[in-house]
């Protein structure tokens, strides 16, 4: 099992998408920041450094890096808090 990290057409997003299903259902979930979810792994993402905001959806989850933040600094952070629960 791995996560995927891939571009979007927005250059402050990018898509990591895990093996397996992350999330149940059909509905997507959106944190903005001051914002909390009832799944750990959004809270955790929304917690490092040069994250502005996320959205999951079944296997994925979308992080949105503030403007002033480089991937350099984020990807690796965000491959952690997946592997720390369990999607890496």
């Amino acid at each position: 099992m791995g996560v995927r990290v891939e571009s979007t057409p927005n250059p402050n997003a990018k898509k990591f998408s895990a093996d397996v299903a992350i999330f149940e259902g059909d509905n997507s979930i959106s944190v903005m920041p001051g914002d909390t979810s009832e799944h750990a792994i959004l809270n955790d993402l929304m917690k490092l450094d040069g994250v502005d905001n996320v959205f999951g959806y079944q296997n994925f989850i979308t992080v949105n890096k503030k403007f002033d933040a480089e991937w350099d600094d984020i990807i690796d952070n965000v491959k952690k808090v997946f592997a720390e629960h369990g999607y890496a």
